[in-house]
């Protein structure tokens, strides 16, 4: 290696600008939802709950990546807050999530400021660039996603 630039060595990198991406991105969700008390990843914890009603914990960390340790302290502090119900499944140890009245209104309120967040993240490019760099991370996430240490699979689909 000839040049010891950090554009060649780092700057210029995927893997450092991923990184920076997802810093910046956490940074703006948590601006942009200010005062809801709720982080990126209980957020998408409780959109898989919408999305999939009576959806058990397993499940709710593989449909958004997380590893069941780390989802069962996120889904510990929903319920906490009065966001989600678990009632036991038919088998006794699979706890259901559901979300609660509070937990729907919180992702009714926090709508607005996760869209603008959405677009405050690609801060930089034209609409029709964000739509592209959108489609191109979505194919390069799906290509890799059995390499990942939680590979993420949607939950199925009921009746």
């Amino acid at each position: 290696m000839e040049d010891n630039s950090l554009e060649v060595i780092l700057y210029d990198k995927p893997g450092h600008l991923i990184r920076r991406l997802q810093q910046i991105a956490t940074t703006v969700f948590l601006e942009e939802t200010a005062g809801f008390d709720t982080t990126p990843v209980q957020y998408g914890a409780l959109a898989a709950v919408r999305a999939h009603p009576g959806i058990d914990q397993l499940r709710v960390a593989q449909a958004i990546g997380f590893d069941r340790n780390t989802i069962s302290g996120v889904v510990e502090r929903l319920e906490a807050k009065g966001l989600v119900s678990r009632e036991t499944g038919t088998d006794r140890r699979t706890k259901l999530l559901y979300l609660t009245e509070a937990g729907k209104a919180l992702l009714q309120q926090m709508y607005p400021g996760t869209e603008r967040a959405q677009d405050r993240m690609l801060t930089g490019l034209t609409k029709a660039e964000k739509a592209a760099f959108v489609k191109m991370l979505k194919r390069v996430v799906d290509a890799n996603n059995e390499v990942s240490r939680v590979p993420v699979s949607a939950p199925p689909r009921r009746g």
